[in-house]
């Protein structure tokens, strides 16, 4: 009888003697540090203007400040992931928040660009430990009946922090200075590590040697090929050093799936990709970071250079957009079993892109606030819509043991969508003659707003090949073998 038990729960990714946790608490032991981390990234943004005064940092700079944070967390997060696996989720977890409270701490101090750019790398490596596992723990934490609520409640949290993230920043830099953005990052982190030592569980998943071979190719790969698009513009895109960084990364990224292929532990389990709904997700969810996140780099921005607005008035003005996820993105995790997660995230997708398709077209030296606010509303829905189902859709034909490494790569691929979509539509910008002046910036910022909604109208249809996603209770409990066996075993041992 026991042994029955105990083979399925090792499974499910829980392992013996471990006790049930209360939802609240896990949800918000998984959820706090998350928020503080998507807290800080939306202040950065917020801050780069500020930035661009106070330490005379370049444009090229201003996107490293950014996408330090990106790469680090892009290039650590599948062996963040596998760590976890090894060594424990909630470890590693804890470990990713000291991380990431140590560079905060880094960038508070920081007197140059370069001191800042190192800074967020640090907080970038903290971060691949926070997201996947966040999710992994989560979704091992909780019932399967209750996980779609708990996601939509993560997803909700996210929501928070994109909303407040740019109002906490305005109001802390309009009242003392940047370099406060990161000192409150000390506290929360100080708070949240016992806190999750406290609530969560250890869960591990199959302990096997690390891939360091995989991490090896997989970081560089990444570093180059951002770096080449970030350099593109200023020295040229048939210059030799662009093209041999192209080529370098593309030979390395070649490299980690053949050796993902071939290795028995791999960072990337290659088999997740023939499940259809984990796929496409991933393909959708780059697509989204790309688009969305590299047009809010250029839009707050606008709002400062071309509208003239403070940084705590920039923040106000975009509460339409960045307060509709915290609302919408816990109503539609409750959605998605009932109508699927595929509707959901589609419509998403397709509000996102029409929001941004109109600023493109709207934004002008004297475009009235009162014209943005629509399209802001209907991006900020937007989001919401794609935050928790995405999460849902990902893991929902997944064993619990795939959690963690599920989601170090989906956090991976939206890292390197957010990066790239950073370095692109700066490109375009800069190719379009952007510069920081207020003519200057609006007709350099259209066409490139406008390439990150036509990127998201490629991710709609995309998501358009997901399963429906339509499960109630019984048919999550049976579409999980996992969860199955464990059931099943504990049936049999209430029966002897």
């Amino acid at each position: 009888m026991s042994t029955a038990l105990d083979s399925a729960a090792r499974h499910s990714g829980i392992g013996p003697g471990s006790r049930p946790r209360a939802f609240g608490l896990v949800v918000a032991a998984t959820s706090v540090p998350m928020f503080m981390a998507t807290l800080d990234n939306l202040v950065m943004t917020n801050a780069l203007p500020v930035l661009h005064r106070d330490l005379g940092a370049s444009v090229e700079e201003l996107q490293w400040f950014v996408n330090a944070y990106t790469l680090a967390f892009a290039g650590t997060i599948l062996l963040a992931s596998a760590l976890g696996d090894r060594f424990g989720r909630r470890t590693v977890f804890a470990l990713g928040i000291a991380v990431f409270g140590i560079g905060s701490v880094l960038a508070a101090l920081s007197a140059d660009p370069s001191q800042l750019i190192v800074a967020r790398t640090v907080q970038g490596i903290g971060g691949a430990g926070i997201f996947p596992l966040s999710l992994a723990l989560l979704s091992g934490g909780v019932s399967p009946e209750r996980r779609p609520l708990a996601i939509g409640i993560w997803g909700g949290v996210s929501g928070l922090g994109v909303a407040v993230g740019p109002l906490v920043g305005g109001a802390i830099m309009e009242g003392w200075n940047w370099q406060a953005i990161f000192w409150l990052n000390v506290p929360i982190a100080i708070i949240a590590i016992p806190f999750a030592l406290w609530a969560l569980r250890n869960d591990r998943g199959a302990r096997v040697r690390l891939d360091l071979v995989g991490t090896a190719l997989i970081a560089p790969s990444v570093v180059l090929l951002v770096h080449a698009i970030v350099r593109g513009n200023d020295d040229g895109w048939a210059s030799f050093g662009v093209i041999a960084e192209l080529v370098a990364g593309a030979a390395l990224l070649a490299g980690f799936v053949g050796w993902q292929a071939r290795t028995a532990a791999p960072l990337v389990p290659l088999r997740l990709f023939r499940d259809r709904s984990f796929t496409v997700t991933n393909i959708a969810g780059f697509g989204f970071s790309f688009g969305t996140f590299g047009a809010i780099f250029l839009l707050i921005q606008y709002m400062q250079v071309v509208q003239g607005a403070s940084p705590w008035e920039a923040a106000l003005r975009t509460t339409p957009w960045t307060l509709a996820p915290m609302v919408v993105a816990p109503l539609a995790g409750m959605l998605a079993p009932r109508v699927g997660t595929r509707i959901l995230m589609v419509l998403g997708l397709v509000l996102q892109a029409t929001a941004l398709l109109w600023l493109g077209v709207i934004i002008d030296l004297d475009t009235p606030y009162a014209a943005m606010v629509v399209p802001f509303v209907i991006a900020g829905v937007g989001m919401g819509l794609v935050f928790a189902p995405s999460a849902t859709a990902l893991l929902a034909t997944l064993h619990l043991v795939d959690h963690a490494k599920a989601s170090g790569v989906n956090s991976t691929v939206r890292e390197i969508g957010l990066a790239l979509g950073t370095a692109v539509l700066t490109a375009v910008f800069l190719g379009a003659g952007g510069e920081l002046v207020p003519d200057l910036y609006v007709t350099a910022a259209r066409p490139a707003v406008v390439v990150g909604g036509l990127v998201l109208v490629l991710s709609a249809i995309a998501a358009l090949w997901l399963p429906a996603g339509r499960a109630d209770a019984a048919s999550v409990i049976a579409s999980n073998p996992a969860t199955r066996a464990a059931q099943d075993g504990s049936r049999r041992a209430v029966r002897a």
